[in-house]
């Protein structure tokens, strides 16, 4: 098993003709993912890699029966690309773009939730089920398919530590890019029931960083609800406070809300392992592994 995407995912590329659409659309298609169509207004007709082109989402869902999509658009674009996903009621949807206009997300999100729709980033590198499929553009080779699931608000922190867990053989049952801009349409909180219940997966990574509250919501339920162990790493604890640092939503304010200290003391807790960094979160998994948990 695994959660968000597998084998049956019918995946459209929203932005399929453009240079990034095309290219990542390629690379998906050759990593076993089932992509059914992709859309660009103007270009319906057409073909890209024998994919099917068309004008518009509600053409493609029509033609296509797909229950996903990725968008690759500038983020000028993500918000109109994002409504007329929903619109057409495509059931998951994730947004790669970064410096999205925060109002832009925020309807989306609203718009999202009121629909049922699952949306994800904007910022983000969208979601991978090692061994399955992929949506996003992640570099699918440092992967492999195991039992450890990873949700995460940086790109970088991800892929370094899923590197070096598939180099100690220690795989991941899915991997998921949140993103790390102010307003994300998918948080930890709502991943966590999907780990907690997938039975793949017997371990939960979550990657954070500093800036709102998304961890220690997380860790709320993690105290109440999540059986499985949990390795949270926090990132950012040396920057200034009130200062944004790399992505969008990473800002700690002047009574120290949203700071590293905060989460971890919440984190640890309510019972989560705290890694110093990404290859402490590697050693955390071997001694789990020796131990026979994973």
């Amino acid at each position: 098993m695994s959660i968000l995407i597998d084998q049956t995912t019918r995946l459209l590329v929203q932005g399929i003709t453009g240079r990034e659409g095309s290219f990542h659309t390629e690379q998906m298609i050759a990593y076993g993912t089932q992509v059914v169509g992709g859309v660009t207004p103007g270009k319906g007709g057409q073909t890209v890699l024998g994919v099917p082109v068309f004008n518009t989402v509600r053409e493609a869902m029509e033609e296509t029966h797909a229950n996903a999509s990725v968008i690759f658009v500038p983020a000028k674009f993500m918000k109109n690309s994002v409504l007329e996903a929903i619109d057409a009621k495509v059931p998951m949807i994730f947004t790669i773009a970064e410096h999205v206009p925060v109002h832009d997300m925020m309807h989306c999100y609203h718009l999202a939730r009121e629909a049922g729709v699952r949306l994800f980033g904007p910022n983000s590198f969208g979601v991978i089920s090692p061994g399955k499929c992929k949506a996003g553009f992640m570099a699918h080779r440092i992967f492999s398919e195991g039992s450890v699931g990873i949700m995460s608000r940086s790109a970088t922190n991800c892929y370094e530590t899923v590197f070096m867990l598939t180099n100690n053989g220690i795989g991941q049952s899915t991997c998921v890019g949140v993103g790390g801009d102010m307003i994300p349409g998918t948080t930890f909180v709502d991943l966590l029931p999907e780990f907690n219940a997938d039975e793949q997966t017997k371990a939960i990574v979550m990657i954070g960083e500093i800036g709102g509250n998304e961890e220690e919501l997380a860790a709320e339920y993690i105290a109440s609800h999540v059986t499985k162990p949990v390795i949270a790493l926090i990132a950012g604890k040396n920057a200034p406070k009130g200062r944004s640092m790399g992505h969008a939503g990473a800002i700690v304010a002047a009574d120290g809300t949203g700071s590293a200290e905060n989460k971890e003391k919440a984190l640890r807790k309510a019972g989560a392992i705290i890694a110093d960094n990404t290859q402490h979160i590697v050693d955390i998994l071997l001694t789990l592994k020796s131990e026979g948990k994973i």
